[in-house]
């Protein structure tokens, strides 16, 4: 898959709206055949986090298989040292827990979006500094959308894409708060989900984000 520049890859995030996120024990050929499933119900991008088993592996494999039809992402990036293995492994952006800086420095030397994670003001602050324009934030079950509403008022300029605790029911919500993209991963996403379970899923994730369209 030939690799998307960095307002490319923003662009394809806002598209899908929801981020699927793959955590734990994926077998590569099951995996597969989810990203079919999501792709068919229009959610477009997945990442894989790095702690997950043979996480570089998975995220070449369906960088190969699924070519331009769904954005696939690293997950849990912590480090620039994994900045640099997500992008040798394929990965079309980089999503982080918290802010650090050399991971940042690292992702805009490789020409990839990093997506860091924030959830104070202060840590807005720094990754807006650094020229990060496309925030995570994070853990925002424990939050909740009027909390995001209050941060855009100083951070206007910014765009925020909540994860954690993410399902079809808060998600009106959060995009009615002014989130251009939320990620989900356990509510939508879970090794050894049916494909009709996860079909359900994702179609329910995928309403709930058109029907609460600004």
């Amino acid at each position: 898959m030939k690799r998307m520049d960095i307002n490319q890859a923003d662009a394809a995030i806002r598209s899908s709206g929801i981020i699927a996120v793959a955590r734990g024990a994926f077998g590569r050929d099951a995996l597969a055949g989810m990203a079919e499933i999501l792709c068919q119900a229009g959610i477009t991008a997945m990442e894989v986090t790095l702690n997950s088993p043979a996480a570089p592996d998975l995220i070449r494999w369906l960088s190969d298989a699924m070519g331009d039809r769904m954005l696939i992402g690293a997950g849990t990036v912590l480090t620039a040292q994994q900045v640099d293995e997500a992008v040798a492994a394929g990965a079309q952006f980089l999503v982080a827990p918290g802010y650090d800086r050399a991971a940042v420095a690292q992702a805009r030397r490789a020409q990839v979006l990093f997506i860091p994670g924030v959830l104070t003001p202060t840590e807005v602050t720094l990754a807006a500094a650094e020229g990060c324009r496309l925030l995570k934030l994070f853990p925002a079950g424990t939050v909740g959308p009027s909390y995001l509403k209050a941060l855009r008022a100083p951070f206007n300029q910014l765009d925020f894409m909540p994860t954690g605790g993410v399902s079809a029911e808060t998600i009106p919500g959060w995009r009615r708060a002014g989130a251009v993209a939320v990620a989900a991963g356990s509510t939508l996403l879970a090794p050894g989900l049916s494909p009709a379970e996860l079909k359900s899923r994702a179609e329910a994730m995928r309403r709930a984000w058109i029907g609460a369209c600004p």
